[in-house]
């Protein structure tokens, strides 16, 4: 079980990504968390907001001492030469303007590796190279707890910052899918499931979530947010493939059994009303029947809709029940939401909010 103070102050990524941006010209920090979370997004995030400074990844998994320096003999005189030591472009150290670097699978890299980041990490040094000044240096890892190799020594853990990356849960990721085109069948079937980004820490036997990685159980594959993009991916192509290939496809990508459960979500799509049925005749286009039908259209609607046809949805949603346009309202007030400014200048939109704003009461 995971300590409750651990527990309490695990952060999110965009808390993470603040950390880094305030402290890591200052101070290496380690992220640690589960697989397939999202940790290795994080050199982007920065990058987004740190246009200035250039973005440098390096994989430790692929490294050994030898791909950290070469050394290179260089003359001091007539009679005289000295060895130098040239670095790994990956690392940046070359670059004489800010850099962001990310040392990703640090705790996977041989011990020889992890010694030879050291000086980098804490001093921003490495051979007769220094950084800019204003770089930032972090490094990301797996929980040991996970059993897959991420070892850090005493000695090592002293010089830097860690921070533990909590899962997302399951209406986080689905903001998120909403704005990178995930399939909106897939993100009905995940609201549906909050279980699938449960953590294996609080679940002490591995059949009270089969969807889940659990280091007690071999399952070749499991559900993670980046297995469930995956999944995505597949969906998205479903209509090229017959049925069987898509479920063998998605085994292989999500395990068996949230393979077989999405499925059978998925097959509800049939049930959805087209994009021009809505857009052209708002007033007669089908309403699902089913509450995940509904919500597959909701989620469909987030992902794509434009300015020119908020109209003809806020008519087709007065048609729906309550819940279905409070799925829809909280959607669009959601922080980084891509379509907020489309939808929020919608006269018949904010006239619909100004009718419904007790739907908002629980975020007052």
């Amino acid at each position: 079980m995971t300590n409750n103070a651990q527990a309490m102050y695990q952060l999110n990524l965009n808390q993470i990504s603040h950390l880094l941006k305030v402290t890591g010209h200052k101070r290496t920090t380690l992220v640690q968390g589960h697989m397939g979370t999202g940790k290795s997004s994080l050199l982007r995030m920065l990058s987004g907001e740190l246009p200035t400074h250039t973005p440098c990844y390096f994989d430790c998994t692929t490294k050994d001492l030898g791909d950290i320096t070469l050394p290179r003999i260089a003359e001091a005189g007539a009679d005289a030469a000295f060895v130098s030591y040239a670095t790994n472009e990956e690392l940046g150290a070359h670059i004489n303007t800010p850099i962001i670097l990310m040392i990703d699978e640090y705790g996977k890299a041989n011990p020889a590796v992890k010694n030879a980041l050291l000086r980098l990490m804490l001093e921003r040094k490495i051979g007769s190279y220094e950084l800019h000044p204003d770089s930032i240096v972090f490094a990301t890892t797996n929980l040991g707890s996970e059993g897959v190799g991420d070892l850090l020594p005493p000695h090592a853990r002293n010089r830097i910052t860690v921070v533990t990356a909590r899962k997302p849960d399951n209406m986080e990721w689905i903001e998120w899918g909403i704005n990178n085109g995930v399939d909106h069948s897939l993100l009905g079937w995940v609201k549906d499931n909050p279980q699938l980004f449960h953590s294996f820490e609080d679940v002490q036997n591995p059949d009270d979530n089969p969807y889940i990685f659990h280091p007690r159980a071999q399952r070749a594959a499991f559900v993670t947010p980046r297995s469930l993009e995956a999944a995505s991916d597949i969906l998205k192509l479903r209509e090229y493939m017959d049925d069987q290939t898509v479920t063998g496809a998605l085994m292989g990508t999500i395990g068996d059994r949230a393979a077989m459960d999405l499925m059978a979500f998925v097959k509800l799509a049939d049930d959805l009303p087209s994009f021009d049925s809505i857009k052209d005749n708002p007033e007669t286009a089908q309403v699902p029947k089913s509450a995940a039908a509904i919500c597959m259209v909701v989620y469909r609607t987030l992902a794509t809709i434009e300015a020119d046809w908020v109209d003809a949805w806020m008519i087709y949603l007065d048609k729906m029940d309550k819940e279905a346009q409070g799925l829809f309202a909280n959607g669009v007030r959601a922080p980084r939401y891509r379509a907020q400014s489309a939808v929020m200048t919608n006269k018949r939109f904010t006239s619909w909010a100004r009718a419904n704003g007790y739907l908002f009461a629980a975020d007052v």
